[in-house]
């Protein structure tokens, strides 16, 4: 956290001045160690008991309070010990005391208990938060700049101990950096209403009002993005950073809060971490680990020992850990994009593949992640798998428009989130269910049910699940292809074929999925190895490799495509004839309109389901005619239409 204090030049107070504040009720037992700035009005110090060494600034403007009370800047009814105040702050009401801080300017501090450093703090930095195994192994060491990604690296990546053991070394470097005996309250603050802050650093423009306790922590407030912790909250061991909240009653004990969090009306979190635009209303949270748009807003749910990310949990959602031997060590990972629905329950450890949809009380431990986009239901006991179902639901694309809409950081973003439905990452998950699906319909092509995993797929629901998987395929190869030939500016087919060159060698192969980083699995070796070996030694130098990582996105991207063409189509993108490159386009078209209509179709269910219920409720084709949705269904089809006759047309230019 910057600190950008204003220099002020201090002298001693003559003896007109000390005979003025004893009058006024003040106290010292040598007031040689109370230095104030040379325009020092002493007017505006009153009740006041000073010890060890106190600086104070100026007092020339006015503070409105709460209630509308205006009132002069100064110190009232205060005990300070080892503060440095500078200048224009109004300070009133504390019924404790301020020890060790130094309080930036125009900081209202109002009807507050104790604010105090006792001894030397790291403020909340360098605290473990055992994430998803609760007996611990999967520790995260907090501090002021964690992302989500790093964090993934040390929870995740157990199986590289030098790796893990070389971070937890930078971030001890940093933690030791900004540890301090003084606390740092930042300009344009204000504390009201407190209890109690204890070894507490307050970036500037931090708003608190009615906190219960505040302890060992450090709130990341800018003055772009403030931070703002509301009436009854309790933190211990804690971070929250810029543009987040903590409102009405929140709890977080050993808790890391990112960017544009909140936690609000008695949310409780323990042992957890909170990465950008999480929010957490009501429920609990208990050793989860929240990646970016991780959301839950009911009182029955509890979300525990879970990675998750681009989430929404349903009302009473559950999981259990603890199998009763060993102790609560088990965990589970809901892949980017799962929602679950009301009273779902998984039982961990579990994995399910991106953007599925929970329903029922699973029971067994299920591993899904080859299927993407399906939905995970229980039926009398017996989880089904239904693959690829996700990719014809409204709800999907509704969500996957609405996150970057609603990604309310400011200024400079710790996590670097990739908002893409479709990528290698889910790609490959989905070209991997496809052979699954296959080879089971090829191992018994009469069965009415196939098992896979502790969890069942009708045959119906396999054949439905390949057809949109080949889809899906159509659809990414040629949305990526599309994009490839746009960029081209060939005029030939051998320029052609020379801009369909892949830009970098890296991204073929396996991908993964750094809570909300998207990147080629060999990158990230690469990365974990720099660590190991000490080419990166800070956790600066980290955080600008998995940057250039997100940046280098769209040319991983398309090396990975460019082969995956090669071995999906049998095309080989180095010596295609056109002919070949109007057939994947082609069947990128019939694919493309061929989703559409199935969220088409969604959305008249839906809306026919929504206009049911009342005797002067409007017609379903009336709703659809309205509905923002639809109309941008209908635009896409129409848009892709005309892409795809645009893109036939240069290829025939060209031929």
């Amino acid at each position: 956290m910057r600190r950008d204090r204003m220099r002020i030049m201090y002298r001693h107070l003559n003896n007109e001045e000390i005979d003025a504040l004893t009058l006024q009720g003040c106290m010292s037992k040598n007031w040689e160690t109370v230095l104030v700035s040379e325009d020092f009005d002493c007017s505006y110090v009153r009740n006041v008991c000073f010890s060890g060494n106190v600086r104070l600034g100026s007092f020339r403007r006015t503070f409105t309070i709460p209630g509308g009370s205006v009132r002069h800047s100064g110190v009232y009814n205060a005990c300070l010990h080892n503060v440095e105040i500078e200048d224009d702050c109004f300070i009133c009401n504390v019924n404790g005391h301020i020890s060790n801080y130094i309080i930036s300017r125009n900081c209202l501090i109002f009807n507050v208990g104790a604010i105090y450093v006792d001894g030397r703090s790291s403020f909340g930095n360098g605290v473990e938060v055992s994430v998803l195994n609760e007996l611990g192994g999967r520790e995260i060491m907090m501090y002021d700049n964690l992302s989500a990604h790093q964090a993934c690296l040390m929870a995740m990546y157990r199986n590289h101990p030098r790796m893990i053991e070389k971070l937890r070394g930078m971030i001890g470097s940093y933690v030791e950096n900004i540890s301090s005996e003084m606390g740092f309250i930042g300009e344009c603050s204000s504390i009201i209403n407190t209890t109690l802050v204890d070894g507490v650093k307050f970036g500037p423009y931090s708003v608190i009002e009615g906190a219960s306790r505040l302890r060992n922590g450090s709130v990341n407030s800018t003055r772009e993005a403030p931070v703002y912790i509301g009436t009854g909250v309790v933190a211990d061991d804690f971070i929250i950073c810029s543009g987040s909240k903590l409102r009405i009653n929140a709890a977080v004990e050993r808790c890391f809060v990112g960017q544009a969090c909140e936690l609000t009306e008695t949310y409780f979190a323990s042992d957890s971490v909170f990465f950008a635009n999480c929010f957490g209303g009501n429920g609990e949270a208990c050793a989860i680990f929240a990646g970016p748009f991780t959301v839950t807003h009911h009182k029955s749910t509890l979300l525990i020992a879970g990675m998750f990310s681009f989430m929404n949990a349903g009302s009473g959602s559950n999981q259990s850990n603890h199998l009763y031997k060993l102790g609560p060590m088990h965990c589970g990972v809901l892949e980017r994009g799962s929602k679950t629905t009301s009273d779902s329950y998984i039982l961990w450890p579990a994995r399910t593949g991106a953007f599925t949809l929970v329903m029922g009380r699973h029971v067994q431990h299920l591993d899904s992640s080859p299927f993407p986009f399906s939905y995970l239901i229980e039926r009398q006991g017996i989880s089904f798998i239904f693959p690829g179902a996700n990719l014809k639901s409204v709800g999907t694309i509704r969500d996957v428009k609405k996150w970057p809409k609603r990604d309310k950081r400011v200024g400079k973003k710790l996590d670097f989130i990739n908002f893409n439905l479709l990528s290698p990452y889910t790609m490959a998950e989905a070209f991997s269910g496809l052979g699954i699906l296959k080879a089971l319909k090829a191992a018994n092509p009469e069965a009415e049910i196939y098992t896979y995993k502790n969890a069942c797929i009708k045959s119906s629901s396999l054949q439905k699940g390949i057809r949109l998987y080949e889809m899906m395929a159509d659809k990414f190869l040629g949305n990526s292809l599309i994009s490839r030939i746009q960029k081209s500016g060939a005029d030939s087919l051998a320029s052609l074929h020379s801009a369909l060159r892949p830009d970098i060698e890296a991204g073929c192969g396996a991908w993964e999925d750094l809570s909300g980083l998207l990147a080629p699995a060999s990158e990230v070796e690469k990365l974990i190895l720099d660590i190991e070996t000490g080419v990166l030694t800070t956790v600066e130098e980290v955080s600008a490799r998995f940057e250039a990582m997100h940046a280098d996105y769209y040319s991983y991207e398309w090396t990975w495509a460019y082969s995956a063409i090669r071995d999906y189509y049998g095309v080989d993108l180095s010596d295609a004839g056109i002919e070949a490159l109007k057939g994947i386009i082609t069947k990128w078209k019939k694919s493309v309109l061929s989703l559409d209509e199935m969220l088409y179709a969604d959305a008249e269910k839906e809306l026919g389901l929504a206009g049911s219920i009342g005797h002067s409720a409007p017609d379903s084709d009336s709703r659809m005619a309205d509905d923002p949705f639809v109309n941008t269904v209908r635009e896409h089809i129409a848009a892709k239409t005309a892409l795809y006759n645009e893109v036939i047309d240069f290829l025939d230019k060209i031929n």
